[in-house]
């Protein structure tokens, strides 16, 4: 990808499933990544290992690697981690909003805490991340990029995880917000929204039979892995898409196509 070498990249939640292949894949294509985790150095550790059997195949591989500790639903921590990152690597160029989690439970029995927990880290947290990284754009007159992961549930409907659902419905209009509100200053807003993917967050990847039912509902009919979101990422987050903003890239096999249409239940032929 063009224009990644040299740039300074902060991942949140950097340390499992789609975090840590975008902290490789970025690594790879020659940035300095700067890996945010909370209370795991194990995990930490293995990305690292990662990166570094990864960049040791890779010519275009040499930049460094940092750890970055916090919680980013607090805002002390995120302006702890940005300045971090900025004292340790000189600036930040790229920020990946990837931190988040989701809880099961039927809409009417949601714990408030469980809810706004959720909405703490996924979408509060995705935008103080945003905020901070923009001060520094600002200051700097940087054309910084910000990508947020979201979902295909920010426009699905997802019974049963509806804090997860209606963060993800927020991220989605808070890219378009930031896009348009500092366009003019160079800085650029995007998501991606991964479909169903095999990660630790979701169960069925450890039963093939519940990861059979799944592919079932989706066109492409396989799930997608997560170095098939972090190549989207660095695409984004390249110069390769320099005229690329508020825009949602949903990266799902095909799942938003509403695969139960494949039939032509709805309508006599």
């Amino acid at each position: 990808m063009k224009g990644l070498t040299g740039k300074n990249v902060l991942i949140t939640g950097a340390t499992s499933g789609i975090g840590q292949a975008i902290a490789v894949r970025f690594a790879s294509e020659g940035a300095n990544v700067a890996l945010n985790y909370r209370n795991d150095p194990d995990k930490l550790d293995q990305t690292k290992e990662l990166i570094e059997q990864n960049c040791s195949q890779v010519k275009s591989c040499g930049g460094q690697a940092i750890p970055v500790e916090g919680d980013v639903s607090e805002p002390e921590d995120v302006v702890r981690m940005c300045q971090e990152v900025i004292k340790k690597l000189g600036s930040l160029d790229i920020l990946i909003n990837n931190a988040g989690f989701q809880k099961a439970s039927p809409s009417h029995q949601i714990d408030i805490a469980d809810f706004d927990k959720v909405i703490a880290v996924n979408l509060r947290g995705a935008y103080l991340c945003a905020t901070e990284a923009i001060k520094h754009f600002l200051d700097t007159k940087r054309a910084g990029i910000i990508i947020n992961v979201s979902s295909v549930h920010e426009i699905i409907p997802r019974p049963q995880y509806l804090s997860y659902s209606i963060s993800k419905g927020g991220m989605e209009n808070m890219t378009k917000t930031l896009a348009l509100e500092y366009a003019p200053q160079g800085i650029r807003v995007n998501a991606i929204a991964p479909g169903a993917t095999a990660t630790p967050i979701n169960d069925w990847q450890n039963n093939p039979e519940q990861q059979k039912e799944v592919e079932r509902h989706i066109p492409m009919g396989r799930v997608g892995t997560s170095e098939e979101m972090a190549a989207i990422t660095a695409f984004l987050a390249s110069d390769d898409a320099a005229y690329i903003t508020g825009q949602t890239l949903f990266i799902d096999g095909g799942l938003t196509l509403y695969a139960d249409f494949l039939q032509p239940w709805s309508a006599g032929e």
